[in-house]
């Protein structure tokens, strides 16, 4: 539960969904409900992605993806997996530096340093530990998290205003109201259809001791992040009522709403625990992605092409890209600045090109690896298209993206279909 539930919020969940509520109001729950949602409809089947793991010792989906349609879906799924990664890092490091800056801004220490920083600390912390540390790492931080953000903050900004009745009376009607344009409706698709094919979600489903494990695990971390996404509302929305706009235009991005609500409102020492906290979760998105990025790298890419590689030179290997994905992390972060955008950046590509393909893999017995991979390269093609073309309508490009995919895949499948058993309709079945 606390591993999930620490991966789902990280620094551009927290943070970066914190400065969408501080200049968009109420987007940062319409964008976080679809993801809510999605999550819990993937809990329901978390129990037969562990069963399927165990009959057929499969620990990722690029290896679902080798036993029912070839290396050639794992290597395409494979890559795509580590470049959403190398993306979803990306968003962490530039949450940590925002804070580093923020906190060393005064003796000289510049966003870009605070980057460098983030990005030596992720590298050191993964390569040196591996899933196993990460899952426990995970626990400590939830912990940190959830008394010293969720709790400490709120509670200590409604002090500060003089409760709750206060903080409605002076809150803006335009950071209350719903409302929903085409780029929200693009961050929906994208959350929704990420969440069939989130890599880190299926690789701690493969990793539960059992089925019931798995799906107790993700449902109640799910049900708990539920529980922060109107608190992540409340502090971006009243960060406008306690800090003055000019003090976060000086921070440079909105992604400081947070940390900055925490300097202004708590004393020095509960300050330090607040920011604690804050950088727990970002840590424990951070080495979540990038492990599994790492693992795209060299177990579902490199290790296809080298099936006899000895486990020294994957471990070898595991460590040398363990500091490449950080690195390429580290300029997206210098380029965008931005924990937000970054993220759905680079989750458009992956849910418009995997989400459909891998919840067929799971349940459709008719996909076919021609379908698949036709599925997974429209998806692609059309997202990054939609996104040259200057997003017409003002449609986010997942929608277009996953709409190409699930055709190709449909159409291409049904057209190269031979009627054959397939053991993943009945994982139970699979010895037999």
């Amino acid at each position: 539960m606390a591993t999930v539930c620490a991966t789902i919020i990280g620094g551009s969940g927290l943070m970066g969904r914190a400065g969408v509520a501080y200049s968009s109001g109420f987007k940062a729950i319409m964008t976080a409900v679809p993801y809510l949602l999605g999550m819990l409809i993937f809990s329901g089947f978390a129990g037969r992605i562990s069963a399927v793991g165990t009959s057929f010792n499969i620990t990722s989906i690029p290896d679902l993806f080798e036993r029912r349609f070839g290396k050639a879906t794992k290597v395409t799924l494979g890559a795509l997996i580590a470049f959403t990664m190398m993306g979803a890092v990306a968003a962490q490091v530039t949450a940590t530096a925002t804070i580093i800056n923020m906190l060393g801004g005064e003796i000289g220490v510049s966003y870009e340093m605070g980057a460098l920083i983030a990005c030596a600390v992720f590298i050191i912390y993964t390569a040196t530990s591996g899933l196993f540390g990460v899952i426990y790492t995970d626990v400590f931080q939830f912990v940190m998290l959830i008394l010293f953000v969720y709790i400490l903050i709120p509670g200590a900004s409604l002090v500060k205003l003089g409760g709750p009745a206060a903080f409605f009376r002076n809150l803006a009607p335009e950071l209350a109201t719903p409302y929903v344009d085409g780029t929200i409706i693009g961050d929906i698709i994208t959350y929704f259809v990420f969440t069939l094919a989130g890599a880190e979600m299926w690789q701690r489903a493969f990793a539960a001791k059992s089925q019931k494990a798995a799906k107790n695990g993700l449902f109640l971390g799910t049900v708990a992040y539920g529980l922060t996404i109107p608190l992540v509302w409340f502090m971006g929305v009243v960060a406008h009522q306690l800090i003055g706009a000019e003090k976060i235009a000086m921070y440079g991005t909105t992604d400081a709403v947070v940390p900055a609500l925490a300097i202004e409102i708590l004393p020095v020492g509960l300050t330090g625990l607040a920011l604690a906290g804050i950088l727990s979760v970002i840590m424990s998105t951070a080495d979540s992605y990038l492990i599994v990025s790492v693992q795209s790298c060299v177990h579902d890419v490199y290790k296809t092409f080298d099936p006899d590689m000895s486990e020294k030179k994957e471990l070898i290997l595991t460590r040398v890209f363990a500091v490449i994905m950080p690195l390429g992390a580290l300029a997206i972060a210098l380029y965008m600045k931005n924990a937000y955008q970054i993220l759905m950046f680079a989750w458009s590509f992956y849910a418009a090109a995997a989400g459909l393909p891998a919840f067929a893999a799971l349940y459709w017995k008719k996909a076919t690896t021609a379908g698949i991979l036709s599925g997974m390269i429209a998806g692609f093609t059309v997202c990054i298209g939609w996104k040259l073309a200057g997003l017409p309508f003002g449609l986010g490009a997942t929608v277009p993206g996953a709409i190409a995919c699930a055709a190709a895949l449909v159409i291409v499948s049904l057209a190269t279909y031979k009627k054959s058993l397939s053991p993943f309709l009945d994982p139970y079945a699979a010895k037999t």
